[in-house]
């Protein structure tokens, strides 16, 4: 992001109102690597082409706020191959990351990764430091430290349906893998702010959060998100694109103050919900309009939107949850126009 976004970000944030509305995108491998036309093995595997197709993204939408930005990541694998996860990767699908968790037997014996030396971790921290001067010479910064949220991580390293069982059959062995991934996380989190200090931002994405009912969530979520928010940035970001009706009144308490959700619920009703203490990222249908729909479509869904808003302060347009694969240029260029056409109010 630039330094102009950046600020502008910050200021929607604390409710100042701009026009036209701030736009963001969450992008990581779902969608740039065959927008820009190479498979996602490829975009994985060759830190050029994965620069190369950043830098065209900002190209060719330079108001658009592209979050985090310059992702660097290997999909579900990240976090999981630091404790050992076996990880696949096809050639032009979605990587996979193997559960290693068989059984509650085996959550004490999980080891305490090192984010400087585990997995994937070191690469993608090299290929941050190796395309830092091209992203500075394009005007941008490194802004977010970024990764999936404890829960999020359980449920690949153990399997979501173990894990949510584990949650209600044995909570106290459930605790222990939540605070060891959140132990580790902390680390991560802080290596990352080290190692660029341009970082003032945390951006985790955990969608387990939306499989939890609410005595769940005050156990299992609140204190682990609480404790990995604790800490002097001013962006704290979380993505949860599945259910987030029973948790969003316990937003505010978890610290954060931006939200990218899923589509099934209004950004009037999540107002609501916060208190209108928290700006949000949202939240036209990702698939069915952004990917799939016709460019009118996508014009006329966006305009549906902004004038839906008893409120437009706290507002990042943008679609329900991450920048889905498939979406065209035309698409997002449609978008851009209609929110163009609506000044402020």
């Amino acid at each position: 992001m630039t330094d102009t976004q950046w600020d502008l970000l910050k200021r929607t944030i604390k409710g100042e109102q701009s026009a036209p509305l701030p736009v963001g995108f969450i992008v990581d491998c779902p969608w740039l690597p065959n927008w820009f036309g190479v498979s996602i093995l490829d975009y994985f595997s060759n830190d050029e082409i994965w620069l190369r197709a950043n830098l065209k993204a900002i190209k060719d939408f330079p108001d658009v706020m592209f979050l985090p930005g310059f992702w660097s990541e290997f999909g579900m694998c990240t976090e999981p191959s630091a404790f050992g996860a076996r990880c696949s990767f096809p050639e032009n699908e979605f990587p996979h990351a193997h559960k290693i968790i068989h059984s509650s037997n085996d959550v004490d014996s999980l080891p305490s990764p090192n984010p400087k030396v585990d997995g994937l971790l070191p690469l993608m921290l090299n290929r941050l430091k190796l395309a830092q001067p091209h992203i500075e010479e394009a005007g941008h910064k490194i802004r977010f430290a970024v990764a999936r949220g404890p829960l999020n991580i359980a449920s690949y390293l153990m399997g979501t349906s173990e894990f949510l069982t584990l949650l209600m059959m044995d909570p106290g062995k459930a605790e222990r893998l939540i605070k060891k991934i959140t132990s580790f996380l902390k680390d991560w989190l802080s290596l990352q702010r080290e190692t660029f200090p341009t970082i003032d931002g945390i951006f985790l994405l955990d969608d387990i959060i939306g499989f939890l009912g609410e005595a769940e969530f005050c156990t299992f979520g609140l204190p682990y998100f609480k404790e990995l928010y604790a800490t002097d940035v001013s962006v704290k970001f979380l993505h949860n694109d599945a259910g987030c009706r029973v948790s969003a009144p316990f937003l505010p308490e978890l610290g954060i103050n931006l939200f990218n959700m899923g589509f099934d619920i209004t950004l009037n009703e999540l107002k609501s919900l916060t208190k209108n203490t928290i700006a949000l990222v949202g939240n036209i249908p990702p698939r069915d309009v952004l990917a799939n729909g016709k460019p009118e479509e996508v014009a006329r869904v966006t305009n549906e939107l902004i004038n839906s808003l008893s409120d437009r302060s706290k507002v990042i347009l943008s679609c329900g949850g991450g920048m889905p694969p498939g979406v065209k240029s035309e698409n997002i260029d449609a978008f851009l126009k209609a929110v163009e056409g609506h000044p402020l109010k």
